[in-house]
C-alpha cells in the first residue's frame, strides 16, 4: 500500500475572524504539501473549524443567532481566506459535521464501555475564559489567577473524566525515545517537562444546563462532550477512523494510508493539547507508539514583542494585506519573515521592503530578464551546457571574464547546496526540519548573483558580437 503524506493544521475556532497568525500556519502547511507533491508524493491536507462550545454560544447569543448560524458565518471567513491565499487542501474538517459526530460518539462510548471514563464530582475556581477548573499550580506568585484566565469563579458541579493520569509515564517513556516527535527539538523538551508535572485526570464534559452547544455524550443525554475529544479527533475522522476496530492493522485501507499524520500548530496550543491529551487519547485508543503523530510546532506573530490580542487592538488582518500587495507577496513575507518554531515581530512597513527588493528587484528582476533573454537570442530554447563551456565562450571577448566566471561558480555552488540541503523535509544540516526561510534565503542569493552574472558577462554584447 502506497503511503500518503498527511499535513493537518489546528483547526480554527470559531469564535472569532482570522487573522495573520492563522493565515501563516495554513502558508506553512501549504508549503509543504506543495514542496512533496512538486516531488511526485501523495499528499492528503487537511483543515477546517472547531465550530462548538461556550465561548461560541455565549458569542452567538450576544449576536442574537442561533450557534449554528453564527459559526455558519465565521467559517465562511475562513474559508474565503483560504481561497485568496491559494491554500490548497484536499478537505475540510468542520466538526459540526455528521461524519464526525459518529466518530466522537463512538470513540466515548467505547473508552466509557473500557470504564476510562467515570463521572465525578468537582468543586473549585473555573476559568469562564478558558472553560476548565483551575489548580493551585495556575495560581501566580502573588497568589491570585492572573488576568489570563479572564473572569474566575468557584463552582461545583458533576462531569465525567478521562483517565488521562494513568498513561504519564508511557507518555514519558515515548517522548523520551523517541526525539525527533516534535519540531524544532526544544519544543519536545518543553513537552516533556510540562508531562512530568501531570496530576489527576481529564474532565471531558460540560452539563447541558449550562451548555448544550456540543455534541451529546452517547451514554449520558444530560451532558455534552467538551473540546479535548471533539476537536482533536478532527485528525482520525476525517479520513475514515472507525472506533469499533481495534488494532490500528484492522481501520480501512484509505485511513491507514494517510495515518500518522504530521500537525502543523502553533506552541499556545501543544502544552497540553496537541502534546499531552492527544498522544494520551490514541494511545487509550490502542494506537502504538510508532503511529504517533509527528508536531511540527511554529510560534507567534507580535506586534513589538506583544502578542496580537483583540483586547489590545492590535490584530493584523490579512485581507486588507492581500488587497494592498496580493497574495504572492503575503505568502512569501509569511515564510521568509519567521524561523519556524521561533516568534517574530508583524511589519508592514518589512513586508513591503521584501516585496519590491526580494520579488521584484531580485527574483522578479532576474525572472523577467532571462525570459526575455531567452526568446530574444536563443529562440526560446534553453539548453545546459557545462561550466566549462559556458566559461569557454568567455574567453578573448571584452568584457570582464573573471567576474563572470566567479558569478558562475558561486551560482553552481548555491543551486548544489540549495538542492542538495533541501532533503525530505526543508532540513538545514546545521538544525530542525521545515525552515522554510534558510531556503528562500538561498533563492534570493542565487537571484543576486543572477543578476550579477547578467551584469558581468553582458549577453546584449555576446549576441551582438555573434
Amino acid at each position: 500500500m502506497e503511503k500518503t503524506l498527511f499535513i493537518t493544521t489546528a483547526i480554527d475556532y470559531t469564535n472569532s475572524a482570522p487573522h495573520i497568525g492563522h493565515a501563516y500556519e495554513k502558508v506553512l502547511a501549504d508549503v509543504i504539501a506543495r514542496y512533496h507533491r512538486l516531488k511526485g508524493e501523495k499528499v492528503f491536507f487537511l483543515t477546517g473549524v472547531d465550530q462548538h462550545g461556550q465561548k461560541v454560544q455565549q458569542s452567538a447569543a450576544k449576536e442574537g443567532v442561533p450557534p449554528v448560524q453564527f459559526v455558519k458565518d465565521i467559517t465562511q471567513k475562513f474559508v474565503d481566506l483560504w481561497g485568496k491565499l491559494d491554500v490548497r487542501y484536499d478537505r475540510w474538517a468542520a466538526t459540526t459535521d455528521p461524519l464526525h459526530k459518529e466518530c466522537v460518539q463512538g470513540i466515548l462510548q467505547r473508552l466509557w464501555d473500557e470504564k476510562q471514563i467515570y463521572k465525578d464530582k468537582q468543586a473549585g475556581y473555573y476559568s469562564v475564559r478558558q472553560e476548565q477548573f483551575l489548580t493551585d499550580k495556575e495560581l501566580g506568585p502573588d497568589g491570585e489567577f492572573g488576568p489570563e484566565w479572564g473572569q474566575v469563579e468557584f463552582r461545583e458541579e458533576e462531569n465525567y473524566y478521562f483517565k488521562l493520569g494513568q498513561y504519564k509515564d508511557w507518555l514519558l517513556g515515548y517522548l523520551k525515545e523517541h526525539s525527533d516527535c516534535v519540531t524544532p527539538s526544544f519544543r519536545q523538551t518543553e513537552l516533556i517537562n510540562a508531562v512530568e508535572k501531570i496530576s489527576g485526570d481529564l474532565c471531558i464534559s460540560r452539563p447541558k444546563l449550562r451548555l448544550d452547544w456540543g455534541i451529546e455524550l452517547p451514554f449520558d443525554k444530560d451532558f455534552v462532550n467538551y473540546v479535548w475529544f471533539d476537536a482533536l479527533t478532527n485528525y482520525i475522522s476525517f479520513i475514515g477512523f472507525d472506533p469499533t476496530r481495534s488494532p490500528i492493522s484492522d481501520q480501512s485501507s484509505t485511513f491507514r494510508e494517510k495515518w500518522p499524520a504530521l500537525h502543523v500548530i502553533g506552541k499556545d496550543i501543544m502544552i497540553p493539547a496537541h502534546g499531552i491529551y492527544w498522544p494520551i487519547m490514541l494511545h487509550a485508543l490502542g494506537f502504538p507508539d510508532d503511529q504517533m503523530p509527528t508536531l511540527l510546532v511554529h510560534g507567534w506573530w507580535n506586534i513589538s514583542g506583544a502578542k496580537m490580542s483583540k483586547s489590545l487592538g492590535n490584530v493584523v488582518d490579512p485581507d486588507v494585506l492581500i488587497e494592498k500587495y496580493g497574495a504572492e507577496a503575503l505568502r512569501y513575507y509569511l515564510m521568509r519573515a519567521i524561523v519556524t518554531g521561533k516568534d517574530a515581530d508583524f511589519s508592514e512597513g518589512n513586508l513591503v521592503v521584501y516585496y519590491e527588493a526580494h520579488l521584484a528587484n531580485s527574483i522578479g528582476n532576474l525572472v523577467n530578464r532571462s525570459l526575455n533573454m531567452v526568446h530574444r537570442y536563443v529562440a526560446g530554447r534553453l539548453c545546459f551546457p557545462a561550466n566549462d563551456v559556458v566559461l569557454g565562450q568567455f574567453e578573448g571577448r571584452d568584457l570582464t571574464t573573471k567576474m563572470a566566471r566567479e558569478f558562475v561558480n558561486e551560482l553552481a555552488r548555491l543551486s548544489a547546496e540549495a538542492m542538495n540541503g533541501v532533503g525530505s523535509d526543508f532540513k538545514m544540516a546545521s538544525s530542525n526540519r521545515f525552515v522554510v526561510s534558510s531556503y528562500l534565503d538561498k533563492i534570493v542569493e542565487i537571484s543576486l548573483h543572477g543578476n550579477g552574472l547578467v551584469e558581468a558577462a553582458a549577453p546584449c554584447k555576446l549576441a551582438k558580437s555573434g
